[in-house]
């Protein structure tokens, strides 16, 4: 049977607010389904508490509106008992990273087969805009009304720090882009955790517009394509690469000083320490990497479990009677 994307839409009603950027995540995950021709009656969206929570009810497909941060531990669940089936994790700055920072270190570190997908606003939208873990120090909020003092969690490090094998990013208006990234992620065997820079019209309107912005996106985004330089800018003409004698990246321009493409860092989706340095640029001075910045599968925690259970089934394996199995190995006998 051929789905289309029309065939992921729920019949309830999307209440989001008008013009937010979960709207355009939702298209973009539909289309990726439809792309990928998975089956509805085997795909399941589990989801915490917050706007981002929402997504199940829009999706034709199973669903579980869990509690508050506790979505990963839902979905390791539902993972190990029925390891057939395609497992996303809805999430948000919120709801991932405060309440559920916990879960959500571990079950990176576990590298469940799950598609994990955090959209990140830097507020909390649902309880009316106090800060949020991501909030930019000097955030005014409610819950901050002289300015937040601390200093954000940056998502996809906080993944990479936990382990996680494959760590991502895009933008919620970018659709093309955004249903690559999410095919990709699909297609990792392990946790797939996806940051996605989604705006807030109501409680953090342009929070993320130093860089999504049209007028400035294209010196402000570094597109990663494994194995191509790290290039970027309006006529594709500045790049990135080491400094010499540091362990840092500058930005050149190609042509200018004696600057070749071949001086270029290119992109290697399986060098951590090459993730670590791309995850931490932004404006004003470098642009921001999107695209997949860490793909280095192994084994899934799933995977593990089984394996693990049939080794200690066929050691276990005997056909002696329950008097020999309990007298073996380590015993000992207790004289009154």
């Amino acid at each position: 049977m051929t789905v289309a994307a029309k065939d992921f839409a729920s019949d309830q009603e999307v209440r989001w607010c008008p013009g937010g950027g979960d709207y355009a995540i939702l298209k973009a995950m539909q289309k990726t389904l439809a792309d990928l021709q998975v089956e509805p009656d085997q795909t399941v969206f589990v989801s915490g508490i917050g706007c981002a929570a929402r997504f199940p009810y829009y999706m034709s497909t199973y669903g579980f509106h869990t509690i508050h941060g506790r979505a990963p531990a839902f979905a390791t669940g539902i993972k190990l008992a029925r390891p057939e089936l395609d497992v996303w994790v809805i999430t948000g700055d919120g709801d991932g990273l405060s309440i559920g920072g916990n879960h959500m270190l571990h079950v990176l570190r576990r590298n469940v087969d799950l598609q994990i997908v955090l959209f990140n606003n830097e507020i909390y939208g649902l309880t009316k805009g106090q800060y949020s873990p991501t909030s930019k120090r000097g955030t005014r909020s409610p819950s901050t009304p002289q300015g937040s003092i601390e200093l954000p969690i940056s998502p996809c490090a906080l993944a990479l720090g936990a382990s996680a094998r494959f760590v991502a990013r895009s933008v919620d208006t970018q659709q093309p882009h955004l249903v690559e990234v999410l095919k990709r992620a699909y297609a990792h065997h392990g946790a797939s955790f996806v940051e996605i820079f989604q705006n807030c019209l109501v409680f953090a309107d342009g929070v993320h517009s130093a860089f999504t912005e049209k007028g400035v996106a294209p010196d402000r985004q570094l597109h990663l394509e494994h194995g191509k330089p790290l290039r970027f800018g309006r006529d594709n003409e500045k790049g990135l690469r080491l400094k010499p004698g540091a362990v840092e990246l500058e930005v050149v321009t190609v042509g200018e000083n004696g600057v070749k493409e071949s001086d270029l860092l290119a992109h290697d989706e399986t060098n951590r320490s090459l993730a670590s340095l791309l995850i931490e640029l932004g404006p004003p001075h470098f642009p921001v990497a999107i695209g997949v910045l860490y793909c280095d599968p192994v084994s899934s925690y799933e995977q593990d479990v089984a394996r693990q259970m049939d080794e200690a089934g066929a050691r276990t394996a005997t056909d002696a009677d329950v008097d020999t199995m309990l007298r073996g190995g380590r015993t000992w006998e207790v004289e009154g």
